[in-house]
């Protein structure tokens, strides 16, 4: 199942999405006619993993973590699906990674790893954006828009063996299955779940396969995960 938050004249509602529709306790509403998509979920913060895919340790010359390796983004980084990315006046190295998602379903901590399914929503995706020539994680990562979410919460998918793309402008960027993660999903949540009381709508994400790269105003970015869906954003310039 497919839950899809969107924004109507009836104001913001959760529902079922099917084909382009979505079924909520108040009626049915056509996604780009009478409902815009939203992102998923309304986090109280963003966990992100880094380093969690061989390939792109070795590409980017790290050292490869014993535990998992996190950071944090803030709520004001969440953008909807289909939203503009506006690339900060800031930075002259705007990144995109096509990330796998999961969205937390109650209040929770210590949760064991045969656990984690019981505390989970479903799977969605992120671009982790990142503004390479900022000095520190912070500063790179945690901007406003800095991470587009959806398009919808996936509740019925396994996300240890997904294939992955990432397209940028038409070309092909990323390629890659879940299972070259180095820390599995349940294994990161038990791990968070250590040191963080998880919120309902929390979302924890994954890591970025091999080849995140730049983008310039103009380039679409489609990221898409098997049994999850497409996460599209395009990259327009400042408003500033």
């Amino acid at each position: 199942m497919r839950l899809a938050r969107i924004r109507t004249d009836d104001g913001v509602m959760t529902g079922e999405y099917d084909d382009g529709v979505v079924e909520t306790d108040d009626g049915q509403y056509d996604v780009g006619a009478d409902a815009d998509l939203l992102a998923p979920c309304d986090p109280s913060a963003l966990y992100c993993v880094g380093r969690n895919y061989v390939a792109k340790i070795d590409q980017m010359d790290y050292d490869i973590p014993d535990q998992p390796d996190w950071f944090i983004k803030p709520p004001v980084s969440v953008l909807d699906p289909g939203a503009d990315i506006e690339y900060p006046a800031w930075t002259e190295e705007l990144t995109y990674a096509g990330e796998l998602a999961v969205v937390i379903d109650r209040e929770c901590s210590d949760v064991a790893e045969a656990d984690v399914p019981d505390v989970v929503r479903g799977y969605t995706i992120l671009n982790d954006l990142d503004a390479l020539d900022q000095p520190g994680r912070t500063a790179r990562k945690a901007f406003d828009g800095s991470g587009p979410l959806g398009p919808w919460i996936e509740t019925d998918v396994d996300p240890t063996n997904l294939d992955m793309t990432t397209y940028v402008g038409g070309e092909l960027r990323q390629e890659a299955n879940t299972q070259q993660m180095l820390f599995s999903p349940a294994e990161v949540v038990s791990f968070l779940s250590e040191r963080y009381t998880l919120q309902p709508g929390d979302v924890i994400s994954f890591g970025s396969p091999a080849n995140p790269g730049l983008v310039e105003p103009g380039d679409d970015i489609e990221i898409w995960y098997e049994g999850v869906g497409t996460l599209t954003n395009t990259v327009v310039e400042s408003q500033e």
